[in-house]
């Protein structure tokens, strides 16, 4: 029989070919990110009902869009039949494509079996109509209607495997692009199997009586629409709902990594230590076992992030915090307290050994290496120890003694390793108390100078002196230098201090010169972080011409270990002092590198002998001797000339007179004297006589 088609409803089936199509892509997409189970199983439920019928209306409004010159009808049982092969085909492609990882052999094998579904659906359907005779069918046309099922099926899994990540770009333009591609496939598959169909003449449908065609149309194109565009909204609802759970649940995991780990190197913070402290106290507690704290400081980390900028000194953190990663074991805590502060948990120790063989092993492999931007930072930590039980039972107790053993490995030459002592909680308050002083000395005018007079080697006449600084506190009471003078160092204090020692040093002299006293060059020393100061000459320099002083009074003593630790840098500072008339000595030679190619190149004033060596003149007799007069030579062929400190008997004064040292200082000839005193001491030397000083001391 001839039979003919209604090309609107065919155009239709297309629309919703390609709708059932795009549904499933969309909620493959959505299937995919899901993670509960339950919520996953029924989403894949629902979804191969909408996309089932989606798939099986498409199939029917083709059918009948299909008319043959007697009436027909459909069995409502087979008719079902074949809804619930859409329903269960449409599960099999939603748990194909939402795996989290497609093969080959799984898309071939899911392909094959969907084609073959897509088929039984089809001619199920075909079935339906129960025509008498039976419906025949073109060998070739069936058999190309199940392969072109078979590669609409494996086209249809690999598309929407591809595109059921969410995170694509142009996603819903994709989708539809493909759901059309997908909807001209399933609809050739019907209409391929639908020409393979050869009706009789004379045939009938069994089942023209059964569900009427119009009726039948009307309600499928309804409820195959409100099903899919009710599907699509629940899930478009459903991945929003789901998105902002993912960005809520992301921002709290954010909000509390920011709680617990440090920003800059993501390593746990101080809140996150201590909390693995509480443990790590309970655990040894339990099993009677010893664990270990590394409290670190970075040395030198202050220069770096005051000259390189803080960016280099971000950077020079995050590379020490890789580092000591590496130097720790797998179960061991790194963290980061703040600023240039880690500290290392150590636990389950089998003795105290164990956390000096790490804290070894951290400050040999900082010694190794470039640490940023390719260049060789000199970076190293200075490392406290305390452990548990011994050195504490609480956090806070733990990491007080760790604190108090790294200031310890500072005073002990930094770069290096202490275990806590119990005399080190002594030395840690007087430190803070001394640095509390120091920081109200400027202010509260705790400081004060005294000067100690040189003189000259072959006639005792009065040269100069050298400034030293005093400080008596109202509660601490005098303090010496030797004791403040390391904190001030240490918490870099010293700066200040030492512009105010030149300015009242500077005042004072043109105190003296006001009140006539005669003019006399004063030394004054440089302490190690004076000298990083990039504008320590120019600073030095407005100082100077501020209080109207001649720079050729002022004379800068160096030590000799301080100048050699950056020689070139050193020869550079030297020079631009000299360039603008200030004199430089060399201090304490002999103690350190004794370098005679750079003190060749400093092109110093003055070389100071160490009161060391000066001592060695009565203690070692000749050997003493010969090691004094070797200095002196040495200095004279430079062109410098050679002050003796420290001379303390009247033996060493005969023997340095016969080496020819040109100026002498030291408590023999003149103790370090209030201002008052030295202004005496220069009023009897504008009279031209040494013995009115010797009155006045004798007096004193």
């Amino acid at each position: 029989m001839h039979s003919t088609y209604d090309y609107w409803l065919v155009a239709l089936s297309l629309v919703v070919a390609t709708l059932a199509s795009y549904t499933a892509l969309d909620l493959s997409g959505h299937i995919s990110v899901l993670t509960r189970p339950r919520l996953r199983h029924a989403w894949l439920a629902g979804g191969a009902a909408a996309m089932g019928i989606g798939i099986w209306s498409m199939h029917f409004i083709g059918m009948l869009a299909f008319s043959l010159p007697v009436p027909l009808g459909y069995d409502f049982v087979t008719t079902g039949c074949s809804l619930v092969i859409a329903m269960l085909l449409s599960y099999s492609v939603l748990y194909v494509v939402t795996q989290t990882k497609l093969t080959l052999l799984r898309l071939i094998t899911g392909g094959t079996l969907m084609g073959f579904g897509i088929s039984s659906m089809h001619y199920t359907g075909m079935a339906a109509m129960e025509m008498h005779p039976t419906i025949h069918y073109d060998p070739m046309l069936f058999v190309t209607s199940i392969v072109i099922a078979i590669a609409a099926a494996n086209a249809a899994l690999w598309i929407a495997y591809k595109l059921s990540d969410a995170d694509q770009t142009h996603l819903i333009a994709k989708r539809i692009g493909a759901a059309f591609l997908m909807g001209i496939a399933i609809t050739g598959m019907h209409y391929t199997g639908m020409a393979a169909a050869h009706f009789p003449h004379g045939s009938v449908s069994g089942a023209a009586n059964d569900i009427d065609s119009q009726w039948l149309a009307t309600t499928i194109i309804l409820l195959t629409f409100a099903t899919l565009i009710v599907t699509l909204m629940l899930s478009r609802f459903d991945a929003r709902t789901n998105v902002l759970i993912g960005s809520v649940s992301q921002l709290n995991g954010q909000i509390v990594r920011l709680a617990t780990f440090d920003t800059l190197t993501n390593l746990p913070n101080r809140w996150t230590l201590m909390e693995r402290m509480e443990q790590a106290i309970h655990a040894s507690r339990h099993h009677q076992k010893m664990f270990a704290i590394l409290f670190m400081d970075l040395d030198g980390f202050k220069i770096i992030n005051d000259s390189l900028g803080h960016s280099a000194g971000d950077e020079i953190l995050k590379a020490f915090a890789q580092r000591l990663l590496h130097c720790v074991r797998g179960g061991d805590t790194v963290a980061r307290l703040g600023g240039d502060e880690f500290v290392v948990l150590l636990e389950n120790l089998a003795s105290p050994d164990d956390a000096a063989e790490m804290a070894e092993s951290v400050l040999s492999r900082m010694r190794q290496g470039l640490w940023a931007d390719s260049q060789p930072l000199q970076v190293m930590p200075s490392i406290g120890i305390s452990l548990f039980p011994q050195d504490g039972e609480t956090v806070e107790a733990l990491l007080k003694n760790a604190d108090a053993a790294m200031y310890e490995a500072k005073r002990g030459g930094r770069s290096t390793y202490r275990f806590f002592e119990a005399s080190m909680n002594e030395a840690a308050t007087r430190t803070l108390q001394i640095q509390h002083a120091l920081h109200e000395a400027l202010k509260a005018d705790y400081f004060s100078l005294c000067f100690q007079p040189k003189f000259r080697g072959d006639n005792s006449e009065l040269t100069g002196a050298e400034v030293l600084l005093r400080l008596r506190h109202p509660e601490l009471g005098p303090l010496l230098p030797m004791e403040f003078i390391p904190i001030a160092e240490r918490s870099g204090q010293i700066v200040q201090i030492g512009y105010w020692v030149v300015r009242e040093t500077c005042r004072q002299i043109r105190r003296w010169r006001e009140n006539g006293l005669p003019a006399v060059k004063v030394a004054i020393n440089l302490s190690p972080r004076q000298l990083e100061q990039s504008d320590l000459v120019a600073r030095m320099l407005d100082i100077v011409r501020s209080e109207q002083v001649p720079c050729e009074q002022i004379m800068f003593e160096i030590t000799e270990t301080v100048a050699m630790q950056d020689a070139p840098k050193t020869t550079n500072m030297i020079r631009e002092f000299q360039e603008n008339n200030f004199e430089i000595a060399i201090d304490d030679f002999g103690t350190g590198y004794s370098s005679l190619a750079y003190l060749q190149r400093f092109r110093a004033k003055q070389l100071k002998i160490d009161r060391f060596f000066t001592n060695g003149l009565d203690e070692y007799g000749r050997e003493g001797s010969a090691i004094v007069s070797a200095i002196i030579k040495l200095a004279h062929s430079l062109e410098m000339d050679v002050v003796a400190e420290g001379v303390e008997t009247a033996s060493q004064l005969e023997k340095l007179k016969g080496m020819m040292c040109d100026e002498m200082q030291g408590f023999l000839l003149g103790k370090p004297l209030a201002v008052e005193e030295f202004s005496a001491l220069l009023h009897g030397h504008k009279g031209g006589s040494l013995l009115m000083f010797k009155k006045h001391r004798a007096s004193a």
